[in-house]
């Protein structure tokens, strides 16, 4: 009897080994991934390391705090497709190139048309059907750099199953900004999507990015910034209350080149993005940002921001700057690092993450990091929570400001150090715009 036991608790208990292996192989069924081509050789590398790693359990350091149960599944729930966005698309009015994706796939007809653009831009799965591209340099390779020390299972699943996105190599200064612009055409696409970035030395790109990607999306840039380069991108993402959302973005940043970084995001069940940024050479600047609004009032609602920064060279300045407003049960999460290795002189890193809880069930979890190995540099973190300040809502009462349009000003001035990351006067107005129209709408608590 007792060997029969045992045997059937094997059978119907499978190692947690096991179950992460059969976890992996449901998901990768499910996903249409591209075969041949120019990336063939760096998806079957990415394949390999996925299968050592495994997909994330909550026990996971990177993951305590984020359970990845729902991006594990093999399929997402489907969301339905709103019929009228609360708010008009951002940056209509700027004279820029324009590429439309439905569900992860580019369309042409609603695209700007590439040729005579200034600007080398090819489409991932057009250019994927040959053996020969410049992005092959690139695809994959700093998602791969990016594992180590820390292991990004979604990072590398993306760079297996990928099956479209922009390559854009830039030897200039683009005249206008690219436009990504992501729309939703059925109710449980789960869209992966991944974005090859090259700015060469002295260049210089404005990346914008909105709209709404699947019921789940996973999706990816690997920027590659020569000497002297500039990059600005300015993600704007806005979520159904029922959306999952993972991203990530692996930057290398070259000597004196500039890379900035801002995310809005709006909603969603489950988001999570991933910041990677790597100092390759001396006197460059990486900033990264976001602004987060959270209303758990129809559903959960968990966005987590974990960011990595190493520097490499010296003096070179880097800035993570997170701002969260959360209420109605809303949960947020960061996990910031700045890696200094030996040798990289003059570092200037800083760091902080703040979160304005508009009620007492909203949660904000940060967990700031600093691993140093020289010894002549500046580096500091700081992370606080609280409330709205009741003096200053007091002030702007007792002059007449309503309480509601109190709220919205006090918690725009919350968030006003993160939007000073986008540099562009208009495109920050604009940005500034959409949040005073989404708290507006809000502002009761």
């Amino acid at each position: 009897m007792a060997e029969a036991a045992v045997q059937t608790k094997d059978v119907t208990a499978p190692a947690a080994g096991a179950r992460s292996v059969d976890a992996l192989a449901a998901r990768l069924d499910a996903l249409a991934v591209p075969k041949g081509g120019f990336t063939a050789a760096a998806r079957a590398d990415a394949l390999a390391r996925l299968q050592a790693m495994g997909l994330p359990g909550p026990r996971d350091e990177y993951w305590r705090y984020t359970d990845p149960k729902a991006f594990n599944a093999p399929v997402p729930q489907p969301i339905p497709i709103e019929e009228k966005a609360p708010d008009s698309p951002l940056f209509t009015d700027l004279d820029r190139i324009v590429l439309v994706f439905v569900d992860g796939q580019f369309i042409a007809q609603e695209s700007t048309d590439l040729a005579g653009q200034g600007l080398e831009i090819d489409i991932l799965s057009a250019a994927d059907q040959g053996a020969d591209h410049w992005a092959a340099d690139l695809y994959g390779v700093l998602e791969t750099a990016g594992q180590n020390p820390v292991k990004r299972p979604f990072a590398a699943l993306n760079t297996v199953a990928a099956t479209d996105g922009v390559l854009i190599r830039v030897t200039g200064k683009a005249e206008k900004p690219v436009h990504i612009l992501h729309r939703r055409g059925s109710a449980d696409a789960d869209v992966t999507w991944h974005h090859v970035i090259r700015l060469e030395e002295g260049a210089e790109l404005t990346l914008l990015e909105t709209g709404m990607v699947g019921a789940r999306s996973n999706g990816m840039i690997e920027a590659d910034l020569a000497a002297g380069a500039k990059l600005h991108h300015i993600a704007a993402k806005r979520a159904g209350h029922q959306k999952l959302g993972f991203s990530a973005i692996f930057a290398r940043v070259a000597t004196e080149a500039q890379f900035k970084s801002f995310t809005l995001s709006v909603n969603g069940t489950l988001m999570r993005h991933e910041g990677v940024i790597e100092f390759v050479g001396d006197d460059a600047v990486a900033h990264i940002a976001a602004a987060v609004l959270g209303d758990g009032a129809k559903g959960p609602f968990h966005h987590d921001d974990t960011v990595f920064v190493t520097h490499g060279a010296e003096r070179c300045e880097s800035r993570q700057v997170f701002k969260k407003v959360l209420k109605n049960g809303a949960k947020g999460v960061f996990q910031g690092k700045i890696l200094v290795k030996p040798g990289a002189q003059k570092t200037d890193g800083y760091q902080i993450s703040q979160a304005l809880l508009l009620d007492e069930d909203s949660q904000f979890l940060a967990k700031p990091e600093l691993e140093i190995y020289a010894d002549d540099v500046v580096c500091s973190h700081g992370s606080t929570t609280g409330a709205l300040d009741e003096t200053a809502l007091f002030y702007l009462r007792s002059r007449g400001v309503p309480r509601d349009r109190a709220i919205v000003l006090l918690v725009l001035s919350f968030l006003a150090d993160a939007l000073e990351e986008v540099e562009d006067e208009a495109l920050r107005g604009q940005i500034n715009d959409r949040l005073e129209a989404w708290l507006t709408r809000r502002a009761k608590i």
